[in-house]
């Protein structure tokens, strides 16, 4: 039983520059047009440090899009947090990269479409290839660790060695092959996206042999097909994310199906948790607040896609005004 979370994934924007076939931002992005402030990031992490929350992921969207994001590292790095900046790099400039270092950034994920500029871009949906690789060689010189992401579909997938030719190029130090998670765009786009079987052997042992030759030198992350869980139905059950249920439908992975209907609410709305003896019994506060909380549809996922039942024809990619996460 986890008795504490050990990581905050802190989506800060929905903004982005990148039109990802894959994206992971609500499909009515209109309907979100506020951002949590400063001062409301430094009351979360505040209280998730105090939760024991030992790594702060900074994601989006687009968090370089965030003006006060080095104030916002800082924070994090005054309370002790380890963090993580997960980026698509378009705006990370050597100057922008030395300024999060001082702030005391620890680590960057940048995200790259594909091994080529010409794939990589057109997936993007704007020219972002060569600044990616800039910024990558920029952030290896200031001495940061460097993880890449690469999102795997039917159209980059038979590119896995060129990837990780290119991230031994860059001196990455961490690679993740992320199978596209088909929710929001993805879900939408998932007729053309979706690899096929034949896809997923082919780069199998390419990635195996990866994996051995590159031991000790760089970490390369990817699930196989049919890869086994690694913890058991009753644990699972147990550590579930919130807003996710375990699928009992899939009995060797971990995969979840989404709630239709899920009470968010906004932080203001919540009272702050008192911070003498906070601890992870704390969330259970949570639920008493429930009927100030307004009541929001799972971002990215319709009201009329939420039968089970309803699988959406996609004759041509569909992409959204503004990217959200990168894997």
């Amino acid at each position: 039983m986890i008795d504490r979370p050990y990581g905050l994934l802190a989506e800060l924007t929905y903004r982005c520059p990148l039109h990802c076939p894959y994206c992971s931002n609500p499909m009515n992005l209109a309907d979100f047009g506020d951002e949590l402030s400063l001062e409301e990031w430094t009351r979360v992490l505040a209280e998730a440090r105090e939760l024991g929350v030992l790594q702060l992921h900074l994601s989006g969207g687009e968090p370089l899009q965030r003006r006060d994001l080095a104030d916002i590292v800082a924070e994090a790095h005054r309370l002790g947090f380890y963090t993580n900046l997960i980026t698509s790099a378009l705006s990370l400039t050597p100057e922008k990269a030395q300024q999060l270092k001082d702030s005391g950034l620890d680590n960057v994920q940048i995200s790259i479409q594909a091994a080529d500029a010409d794939l990589s871009d057109r997936i993007a949906g704007t020219r972002a290839y060569d600044r990616k690789i800039a910024a990558a060689r920029a952030v290896k010189a200031l001495g940061f660790p460097l993880t890449l992401n690469y999102v795997l579909h039917r159209y980059n997938i038979d590119q896995v060695a060129q990837l990780l030719e290119l991230a031994e190029d860059l001196g990455a130090d961490r690679v993740e092959l992320a199978n596209t998670q088909y929710y929001g765009w993805a879900l939408h786009n998932r007729a053309v996206l979706m690899p096929t079987r034949a896809q997923l052997e082919r780069i199998e042992p390419v990635v195996r042999a990866a994996i051995d030759r590159l031991a000790g030198r760089m970490q390369v992350l990817y699930v196989f097909l049919g890869q086994p869980s690694a913890h058991s139905a009753a644990e699972w059950r147990r550590a579930a994310v919130p807003g996710r249920r375990p699928d009992p439908r899939c009995r060797h992975r971990k995969r979840a199906a989404p709630i239709a209907r899920l009470d968010l609410g906004r932080l203001a709305d919540v009272q702050p948790l008192s911070r003498s003896g906070l601890d992870a019994g704390a969330v259970s506060k949570l639920p008493a607040q429930n009927h100030r909380l307004r009541r929001l549809p799972l971002p990215g996922v319709p009201a009329h896609w939420r039968s089970r039942r309803h699988r959406p024809g996609v004759p041509s990619l569909a992409t959204p005004r503004g990217g959200g996460r990168c894997h």
